[in-house]
């Protein structure tokens, strides 16, 4: 009972992440093509400036919540994947960065260049968290101490790209609609319209990795637990639900929906792979189970307390400064909020 509320304690704080620093990696996907010039830029990473630092805390939440509750996959992933986890840190610090710097010099090279950093470094996480999701669910090579057998490039096998590229698609379309919601002009009519190109993309590689998940975990994994099959059509009907809010002109409602849709593949994900943390491959083959370090009362007491609190906090933060940011911000006009650093 412990090992599993600790499971979906980590999976609720892996997915809040998601969900919050989702929309704004996304933001930074298609910054570059919604946005032209320097002041529509500009409009388009002061629409995330009040939020993006405060949703990647729960990515740092979460690791401190793992290392409470499963420290043997802790310390088995971290250990194992090291270079793949320096390189999300380069990665998330440049982004972080390229905000800081941008308005530190009057000169379009000098803007232009920490532009194309944060899109670049906004599609390479997007990437590498697929990817990283993507051998989650393949499963890993693990020894018997359930430690990682095999090389970096092990981990760029197909079935992890294809995740990655669904995770780039997906969240650069969550981008397109927080964008089409929270500008307007220009910038968001492009973002409408590319939204509604992605979504065809999205739709073909979602049926792909969906299919590709059914070869890499033998069907009759699925028949034991029958939510398998409930999930991803949840997540379906999310995806669905986002082209018919977009084509109706809502887009914060096609926002939700797509909200829906990234909560039901991650949910899909974490049932897919329940009761291991780490699993085994190939598939059948075990893994690192809740079951192998099933943490104590005190430990899902504390972690569960901080992050309850964590939460609270972080819904009143986001829905008072939501509700102070409500208008669109209108390119040609003094930008709302600018990033910290501007």
């Amino acid at each position: 009972m412990m090992g599993t509320l600790s499971f979906l304690l980590l999976g609720l704080m892996l997915s809040v992440y998601v969900l919050l620093d989702g929309y704004d990696l996304g933001v930074g996907a298609v910054s570059l093509i919604v946005a032209r010039g320097d002041r529509e830029r500009q409009a388009v990473q002061s629409s995330i400036g009040p939020f993006w630092n405060g949703n990647e805390v729960w990515l740092i939440a979460a690791g401190g919540v793992l290392f409470a509750l499963f420290p043997q996959a802790y310390a088995s992933a971290f250990s194992g994947f090291y270079l793949p986890f320096m390189v999300v840190l380069w990665a998330l610090m440049f982004r972080g960065i390229s905000f800081e710097l941008r308005n530190h010099f009057e000169s379009d090279l000098w803007r232009g260049f920490w532009d194309v950093a944060f899109s670049l470094s906004s599609i390479a996480l997007a990437l590498l968290f697929g990817v990283a999701f993507g051998n989650l669910l393949r499963g890993f090579p693990l020894d018997a101490q359930g430690y990682f057998q095999g090389t970096f490039a092990l981990l760029l096998n197909p079935y992890a790209v294809l995740v990655g590229v669904l995770a780039v698609a997906a969240l650069a379309q969550h981008g397109a609609l927080y964008v089409a919601m929270r500008l307007s002009g220009p910038p968001a009519d492009r973002a409408a319209a590319l939204q509604g190109r992605l979504w065809w993309l999205v739709l073909v590689v979602y049926a792909a990795v969906t299919a590709a998940t059914f070869a890499v975990r033998p069907a009759a994994e699925f028949g034991a637990l029958p939510l398998l099959f409930v999930l991803p059509l949840a997540a379906l009907a999310g995806l669905i639900l986002t082209r018919v809010c977009t084509r109706r002109g809502s887009p914060g409602r096609a926002f939700a929906a797509s909200s829906v849709f990234v909560a039901g593949t991650l949910a899909s994900g974490a049932a897919t792979i329940y009761p291991y943390l780490l699993p085994g491959y190939p598939a059948g083959g075990g893994g690192l189970s809740i079951f192998d370090s099933v943490p104590s009362p005190a430990a899902v007491g504390t972690a569960l307390g901080v992050a309850v609190v964590g939460l609270i906090a972080v819904a009143l933060y986001t829905t008072y400064v939501a509700r102070k940011l409500a208008h669109p911000i209108v390119v040609g006009e003094e930008p709302a909020a600018r990033p910290e650093g501007a």
